[in-house]
């Protein structure tokens, strides 16, 4: 296992200004991480090429790897210019992805508001989904990089369905990347879709949820599935997720990828993302 974190964990210091992306991945190197995920947008751009160089090169001077790099894309344009513009922007991500230095990128592909999250409609979706992935992964070979989707987004959230357009893309270089609390937004089972979805994993996120069923509002602060219960990010560990069996799967699974904490609570970032890192080297070791 090489454990370590996605900046979105630190989401809200870098909105606040209080850290920077560079400070951040000095932070992570000081945590015992041995990489970090970089997803710009949440607190900081990459408009700057300088800004890319000198993520790569901090990275390397405090010793952590740059696992992914991960991006939003929405490939669901009714205007053809549109989807073609789209998967044009994605392939310049791949090019900042290349000068990150990076061998894996996750990408984005669709989502929809939760009454359009039919499988009907979803069939209906595929062809062009698959097209602009195909087109991507393509792009993405010149460099060595292999993009995948992520379990994410309510649409293309369910185990099926991202295996569904992995088969359809068919290409060696586009796969998932896992995260094994997200199906409880499509309410699945995380233990089982984890079972189902490992074998397809690049990269996997390590996340946990508070669970509510749709009966018991719980108050302000919680998102819905699509079923209409209640999820709240917590400290990994301390939320109602089996983690002790979903990372038994993933270490008999022989997956020995890069393991990226995503912490989503509401307590202060750094601490629980700490915590939550701290938490998850424990688990696996009680393993051993």
């Amino acid at each position: 296992m090489k454990l370590g974190l996605s900046s979105y964990s630190l989401f809200s210091a870098l909105k606040a200004k209080e850290i920077t992306i560079l400070e951040a991945i000095q932070w992570v190197a000081d945590q015992g991480g041995e990489h970090i995920e970089i997803v710009p947008n949440l607190g900081f751009t990459l408009d700057e090429v300088n800004l890319v160089d000198e993520i790569r090169d901090k990275a390397a001077e405090v010793g952590i790897a740059i696992s992914n790099y991960a991006i939003g894309a929405d490939f669901l344009k009714e205007e053809e210019a549109s989807y073609q513009a789209e998967i044009e922007r994605v392939q310049r991500e791949v090019d900042i992805a290349n000068r990150l230095g990076v061998k894996l990128m996750r990408h984005d592909v669709a989502s929809r508001p939760i009454q359009e999250c039919t499988i009907k409609q979803f069939e209906e979706d595929l062809p062009r989904l698959v097209a602009a992935c195909q087109q991507i992964a393509d792009y993405a070979a010149q460099y060595g990089i292999t993009t995948s989707v992520e379990n994410h987004g309510y649409f293309v959230q369910a185990s099926d369905r991202v295996q569904t357009l992995i088969n359809h893309v068919d290409r060696a270089n586009f796969r998932t990347t896992l995260d094994v609390g997200n199906f409880l937004c499509a309410d699945e089972n995380p233990v089982a879709a984890v079972k189902k979805n490992i074998a397809f994993a690049t990269m996997v996120h390590i996340k946990d949820f508070y669970h509510r069923p749709a009966s018991q509002y719980p108050g302000e602060g919680w998102l819905q599935t699509i079923a209409g219960d209640y999820l709240r990010g917590s400290i990994i560990g301390h939320g109602d997720i089996n983690l002790r069996e979903i990372l038994k799967i993933i270490k008999e699974s022989g997956y020995d990828g890069y393991i990226s904490v995503e912490f989503e609570g509401m307590e202060e970032c750094q601490q629980g993302s700490k915590l939550s890192m701290d938490n998850v080297r424990r688990l696996w070791k009680q393993m051993d």
